[in-house]
């Protein structure tokens, strides 16, 4: 598994097309706005794209990112997740938005242990974390 993470706007999904040959049909493109049926990622694509928001749809539905990753292990070894970093800046107000920056950090810190590799893209240029 391979963890990309980086800023809004920085090539995160770029760099993942690139270094793995991906086309937009490998791609399974998170959405919080897709909460009717709960969280779910689509483990038969190659890569995840803005888990950040699949984190959201976790926090608005009381439950722990990490704890359905766990739960689906086996069928994600393979793998990559492209993340937006949204741990930097001014902590909201709003405790939802709180809660969603935190959870988005223990989910990075919960791949991020077990990766292969871990990326973060920053202007486009990728620095290899591990």
């Amino acid at each position: 598994m391979h963890l990309i993470f980086g800023g809004a706007y920085q090539g995160k999904l770029d760099y993942a097309k690139e270094r793995y040959q991906l086309k937009e049909q490998d791609i399974f493109f998170c959405s919080a706005e897709e909460e009717s049926a709960g969280p779910y990622l689509d483990f038969t694509k190659k890569a995840v794209y803005r888990l950040e928001e699949f984190v959201l749809s976790c926090v608005r539905c009381g439950m722990e990112a990490a704890d359905y990753l766990e739960a689906n292990r086996e069928k994600w070894s393979g793998t990559v997740f492209i993340c937006t970093d949204i741990s930097s800046g001014v902590v909201p107000f709003e405790q939802g938005l709180r809660a969603w920056r935190e959870m988005v950090g223990r989910t990075l810190m919960y791949l991020g242990k077990d990766a292969e590799e871990v990326t973060r893209i920053f202007c486009g240029l990728p620095q290899k974390i591990k």
